[in-house]
């Protein structure tokens, strides 16, 4: 299951109701709707390439006249530690990728593009595995939908927003089935949004319920839950993907 065919603004609509809703969040979400509206703007200006997949590594061609305007971006409105580096990396193209800052800029380019790429793919995403069946990138968050009398989990991958069916009581980092060592944990300001963990590997997930909360958009209602991932860390959880932030 891929994203509508113009998701962004959506995305930034609902980035601005939980802006005002979690304050906590609120300067996370501010700045996820100033990337939130590059993106959509990378995403119109796109002339696909045929492949049907690129590598994560590298950028593909169409997206290098949006790097300097990205690095433009980032020293105007980003947080001064990522516009200070932001800075730096639009005077040279020899970046390491092991930093953290050129692995945000890279991923903020490559995210519209390779949705996109996705949405092209002939096949839909059917895969029992815990990674993407498109770009085999690991999973943002898990999703349940309303099915029959319950919920249907799948998994959203954080790369190009796939999202694919997948077990309810099965670890996607360790494969553990024991449901005993799959605690759940809620706060009652996210009714729509838990903590799916795994005791035996010690990582989790963030679960967005749609069957609680039928006008989230999981991608952005996981940033605006940034309390629990405070909570799943003080608790010596570790979070199988970060998001776009990093966090």
């Amino acid at each position: 299951m891929n994203s509508p065919v113009n998701p962004w603004p959506r995305r930034i609509e609902r980035a601005q109701v939980l802006e005002r809703e979690h304050p906590a969040a609120a300067e996370l979400l501010r700045f996820y709707r100033t990337i939130a509206a590059f993106q959509k703007t990378v995403a119109q200006a796109l002339v696909l390439a045929a492949s049907r997949l690129v590598s994560t590594r590298s950028l593909p061609e169409p997206l290098r006249p949006h790097i300097q305007p990205l690095l433009t971006l980032l020293q105007q409105k980003a947080p001064p530690p990522l516009a200070d580096a932001a800075a730096v990396l639009s005077l040279t193209d020899d970046w390491d990728p092991a930093d953290p800052a050129p692995r945000f800029v890279t991923r903020v380019l490559l995210q519209p593009y390779m949705e996109a790429q996705a949405r092209r793919a002939s096949a839909a995403p059917c895969s029992p595995g815990s990674t993407c069946p498109f770009c085999n990138e690991s999973p943002v968050a898990a999703i349940l939908r309303p099915e029959g009398e319950g919920g249907k989990r799948s998994l959203l991958c954080s790369l190009c927003f796939t999202e694919w069916d997948f077990r309810r009581l099965l670890c996607p980092n360790c494969g553990e089935e024991d449901h005993q060592k799959l605690p759940v944990y809620t706060a009652e300001q996210f009714p729509h949004i838990r903590i799916e963990a795994c005791d035996t590997c010690h990582t989790y997930l963030k679960s967005i319920d749609l069957t609680r909360n039928g006008l989230a958009v999981p991608e952005v209602d996981e940033l605006a839950a940034l309390p629990l991932d405070l909570w799943a860390a003080k608790n010596h959880y570790i979070k199988l993907q970060p998001n776009l932030f990093g966090l």
